[in-house]
């Protein structure tokens, strides 16, 4: 890891799952004021954000606006990196992805 990568991961005032292999940092369940991130991982110079739901649970669409309306992205905007914001929402009864949504933030 490069000096000043992964600072925000540095930052979290409660313990976490980080696991480094592979010039790449992983990180769960990181929270903000807005709520908790269920999953951070930094690689290849890029921020990938991913938020799960059930739809059982939430409605349909939920998981990538929650990462919005969060700013889940906030706490990596200094870093100047692309940020990928990625909500997946999956079926208890199915068992399967019900949804998929993908949107990057740029410098």
């Amino acid at each position: 890891m490069q000096a000043g990568e992964g600072q925000a991961l540095a930052n979290e005032s409660r313990p976490v799952f980080v696991a480094r292999k592979a010039a790449a940092t992983l990180a769960g369940g990181q929270s903000s004021n807005a709520g908790r991130l269920d999953m951070a991982l930094r690689f290849n110079g890029q921020v990938y954000l991913f938020e799960f739901k059930v739809v059982e649970l939430a409605p349909k669409g939920r998981a990538l606006q929650q990462s919005k309306d969060a700013g889940y992205a906030d706490r990596y905007l200094d870093d100047r990196l692309p940020i990928h914001l990625i909500g997946l929402e999956f079926s208890r009864e199915q068992r399967t992805l019900e949804g998929f949504e993908v949107e990057t933030l740029q410098d």
